[in-house]
């Protein structure tokens, strides 16, 4: 009923269909056509056309009071739409653990804030099934995680690397047995441990110390498992826990050794009381994503924040949806 309306509302304008024809660049019959359309779905006539110039009747009095609304609405959008893509409106919703909500994500979200302040953007904390519940029901539109996904629901992009480390209570006399593997905080700030030269401790070393560990069905924890069993060393086991953080602060009150990422001991300040080797297996490297869910169109706020996470980021044409 309202698809004609720009050329009922140019005949209203010009009081004339031939005016309104040379404006629309069409012939005077086919606007004459696509009137007597619009007037035949609404079933009555929008002109009277016994006048000169042409008036509008009762009916097409309200037609244009109608078309004017739609028309102020349509701005009204255009106008949104315009700001949305420019950012100065929207809505983001990040989500990742812990260890990555309080040490990685803030940086990324300031940066992002001060140079999109108009955006609302959330952060969200949580395990990683919790987050993935949330990004697949789009109440998140990233999350980070070292976890794999399913490729088939998401896409991935790699944030960064990070790497398994042994930690050590400084207190443990095993250590005596392995100071030529130890390392400080500022050898891995500095990335000593990833150097190929510089050797990986021989965990029965520590065999009989007491470890603190993740729960079951984490992705450290199935790591740590398969590192130990390559190792062929079975670790006397103290506490399971739940957070990473959790294992790795424990161990600096010297409670059991640990295995915790280079992510932490970078992120958080230096403690002479632990003591950190390289674990020299595959299983001790792994990747860190950022996730969004396939098919799922790509806000310009999506990608200035991942962007901002990745400088060489690439946005392919199929992941905008």
């Amino acid at each position: 009923m309202f698809s004609g309306m720009n050329y009922v509302y140019e005949v209203y304008k010009e009081r004339s269909f031939s005016k309104a024809a040379e404006n629309l660049y069409i012939s005077q019959p086919a606007l004459s056509a696509m009137i007597k359309k619009v007037e035949s779905k609404v079933g009555m006539p929008l002109f009277d056309r016994s006048t000169t110039p042409i008036q509008l009747t009762d009916c097409g009095k309200r037609y244009i009071k109608t078309a004017e609304k739609i028309m102020d609405l349509e701005d009204e959008f255009a106008y949104y739409v315009g700001n949305l893509h420019e950012l100065k409106t929207g809505h983001l919703s990040v989500g990742g653990t812990y260890l990555f909500s309080s040490f990685i994500f803030p940086p990324i979200i300031a940066k992002f804030r001060e140079t999109y302040p108009h955006v609302k953007l959330s952060l969200f904390e949580g395990h990683t099934p919790l987050l993935e519940q949330k990004l697949f029901a789009g109440e998140l539109d990233i999350i980070i995680d070292n976890y794999l996904l399913d490729e088939s629901i998401y896409e991935k992009k790699i944030f960064m690397e990070e790497h398994l480390l042994l930690a050590v209570p400084s207190s443990f006399d095993s250590n005596k047995r392995a100071t030529k593997y130890q390392l400080t905080v500022e050898d891995i700030r500095g990335d000593l441990h990833l150097q190929p030269e510089f050797p990986g401790v021989p965990l029965r070393k520590f065999k009989d110390e007491p470890f603190i560990v993740l729960r079951a069905h984490n992705d450290t924890r199935e790591r740590v498992e398969a590192i130990c069993s390559r190792a062929g060393v079975q670790l006397n086991i103290s506490l399971k826990l739940n957070q990473l953080l959790t294992t790795y602060h424990l161990t600096e009150y010297g409670m059991g050794a640990s295995f915790v990422s280079d992510t932490v001991v970078k992120s958080l300040p230096p403690n002479r009381d632990v003591i950190y080797y390289k674990v020299d297996d595959p299983e001790a490297v792994r990747e860190v994503y950022l996730y969004y869910r396939k098919n799922k169109y790509l806000t310009r706020s999506m990608t200035e924040f991942m962007k901002m996470a990745i400088p060489d980021l690439e946005i392919e044409p199929h992941d905008r949806a």
